[in-house]
């Protein structure tokens, strides 16, 4: 997905040992289709554990989601960073069995902080179920 090859190869490596250590993104199902510098694209689909007291996909469920697309936007550059915070705005309802996709998009990185925006749809037809905007921090320097 990036143009520069060392760059993208860094940016796969780097989500793809995030993902071997995340415990709650293998729990999930996490899995993960699209990786460029800044640029991850997580999908998951919705068990029953999901659900919540309405029968539709829990806010957590969905957060969780667009939580570790930032997670692993925010650290394919290869330095270990961490979110300092997260707003979401759920918009529409996901149900059992919905594949759904979050997309999370670098913005700015200034210094040590950065700004992503995450989109979660549902994959059957595209509805927008959920935006969100993550700040991250690095939280150690290359040595």
């Amino acid at each position: 997905m990036s143009g520069d090859p060392a760059a993208q190869a860094a940016a796969e490596d780097a989500v793809r040992r995030f993902l071997a250590d995340d415990a709650t993104a293998r729990a999930l199902g996490i899995t993960v289709s699209g990786v460029a510098p800044g640029v991850v694209r997580t999908h998951m689909v919705i068990r029953p554990a999901m659900l919540n007291g309405h029968g539709t996909a829990h806010g957590a469920a969905l957060f969780a989601l667009g939580d570790i697309a930032f997670a692993m936007a925010c650290n394919s550059h290869g330095l270990p960073a961490v979110g300092r915070s997260c707003s979401i705005e759920y918009l529409a309802p996901a149900a059992e069995g919905d594949a759904v996709t979050a997309s999370a998009v670098e913005r700015s990185v200034v210094g040590r902080t950065g700004i992503y925006d995450v989109a979660i749809v549902r994959d059957a037809d595209g509805q927008l179920l959920a935006e969100m905007r993550g700040h991250s921090r690095v939280v150690a320097h290359p040595t």
